[in-house]
């Protein structure tokens, strides 16, 4: 058993429907008996199929403290999160008793990123658009996508989207702390 902290999961790639573009991430996430903090997927991705394939995959989604599935940047994405908890230690004990009862497979736990570090998926969503845009129009494609789209945001944003990144991951390692030593203790 084991507890991560991570900035975004990876998932299903826009217009995955057509490129079969998803993550291995969500596979192995059923396959493995790891909690995994997130500030939700990555905002490049599409967040409605993501969530689709965790649950087909059989994998739990809690929101720790929110209804929403974060955007990543953005706190909120308007898709509910099928289970929501408040604490860390009612995260710990959800996943102690999953595994107790020899339910195999990881947790997804939403931890939106901090209000004062987020960017609004309003002011964030049309730069993304436009990042996309470039990366097709330049012949991006497969592994190279992420890094090229986080390097663009970070330049249309004058380097915001690199600070919310930064501070979504310090809160995510933190939680995961939280979530580790309370599930040692349960």
């Amino acid at each position: 058993i084991a507890v991560f902290a991570t900035g975004g999961i990876g998932g299903a790639h826009r217009e995955a429907d057509s490129t079969f573009d998803i993550s291995n991430d969500l596979s192995e996430f059923a396959l493995s008996d790891v909690a995994v903090v997130t500030a939700g997927a990555k905002a490049i991705l599409d967040l409605p199929l993501t969530l689709e394939i965790l649950e087909t995959h059989g994998v739990p989604v809690v929101g720790l403290g929110t209804d929403e599935f974060p955007a990543f940047y953005s706190r909120s994405s308007g898709l509910a999160v099928p289970m929501r908890l408040d604490t860390s230690a009612e995260v710990a004990a959800m996943m102690h008793a999953k595994w107790s009862l020899g339910l195999k497979g990881g947790v997804v736990v939403a931890n939106p990123i901090p209000a004062a570090d987020q960017i609004p998926a309003h002011e964030i969503n049309p730069h993304i658009t436009r990042a996309l845009s470039e990366a097709k129009a330049q012949g991006v494609t497969g592994k190279a996508v992420t890094p090229f789209l986080l390097k663009r945001l970070a330049d249309i944003t004058e380097g915001r989207s690199l600070k919310a990144n930064i501070a979504l991951v310090m809160n995510n390692a933190r939680v995961a702390a939280e979530i580790a030593v309370a599930y040692a203790r349960a």
